[in-house]
């Protein structure tokens, strides 16, 4: 194990499978130590139980509990004595047009996707305080850049991780605490299997009439063009510097599609600048 004064602690939520595993296994690959959390411990065990205790931790946390963020970072500082990366990984995927979605699937999604990143923040940002050091990496989505049709309460709550996100890095930098949002395209995981994903829980006939949420994304599925070891050894660098990016697009798809909705919004904006204007107290 690499014990130098290089060596960094991860806190990586959601690391039983998907982008999560990865971030972890490119963690330890690069001699660091890393405290793994999901909501099934027998399925990190499963992963992760042959990885020498003194390197890794292993804690059962679903991220929509208060408690279970203050649990885990308990057991981080006493195995590990610091908290160095801090990577808010864990969501699902809710998609259905908005009329489709019942009000409990819309508020569990923002109980897991924003309010669980936000229950960790608030335990691990007291100890990058204290230690005037750390890099959040919160897991965005391009779909919090630019929203997509039949994902509205998804692309909202990702929205929020942007919001959260670009303030915290305002608010902490003065204690030497980076933020960076990372913005993933299609990735080749388990988002878009019928393990994670879900989908309304009605159907509308207006809606239906143009065509299956469920079927237009399950397309995608094991064809994405993103990488996810590619992913992890990217946000393994983007821990490593010294000024990391507040945002980071990942995938060329990602690059393409918010490039897209980044050059029509400047030109709304420009095209209604004067009208913007006249709203404007004349004093």
């Amino acid at each position: 194990m690499n014990k130098s004064s290089n060596s960094k602690v991860w806190f990586v939520t959601g690391a039983a499978r998907g982008i999560g595993a990865r971030v972890v296994e490119a963690a330890l690959a690069a001699g660091d130590r890393v405290l793994a959390s999901a909501r099934q411990l027998a399925h990190l065990q499963a992963a992760y139980g042959h990885i020498d205790d003194a390197r890794i931790a292993l804690v059962q946390h679903d991220v929509a509990s208060e408690q279970d963020a203050l649990d885990a970072v308990k057991v981080a500082m006493a195995r590990f004595g610091r908290i160095d990366v801090l990577v808010n990984n864990a969501a699902y995927g809710l998609l259905g047009h908005f009329e489709e979605l019942s009000s409990a699937q819309i508020e569990q999604q923002f109980a897991v996707n924003v309010h669980g990143v936000m229950h960790v923040l608030r335990v691990v940002l007291p100890v990058m305080r204290a230690q005037r050091a750390g890099h959040v990496i919160n897991i965005s989505s391009v779909a919090g850049v630019t929203g997509f049709d039949g994902a509205a309460v998804y692309c909202a709550s990702k929205y929020a991780i942007e919001g959260l996100s670009a303030s915290l890095a305002l608010e902490l930098q003065r204690f030497g605490i980076a933020v960076t949002a990372v913005e993933p395209g299609f990735f080749r995981t388990d988002f878009l299997d019928a393990s994670s994903v879900r989908y309304g829980a009605a159907s509308i006939d207006d809606y239906a009439a143009h065509g299956s949420v469920a079927e237009a994304y399950g397309a995608y599925h094991g064809k994405q063009l993103g990488d996810p070891v590619r992913l992890a050894t990217a946000i393994v660098a983007l821990a490593a510097m010294a000024r990391p990016p507040r945002q980071f697009l990942a995938g060329s798809d990602a690059v393409a599609m918010t490039t897209a909705a980044l050059a029509a919004r400047h030109a709304e904006a420009q095209a209604s600048a004067q009208w913007s204007a006249s709203t404007d107290h004349r004093n």
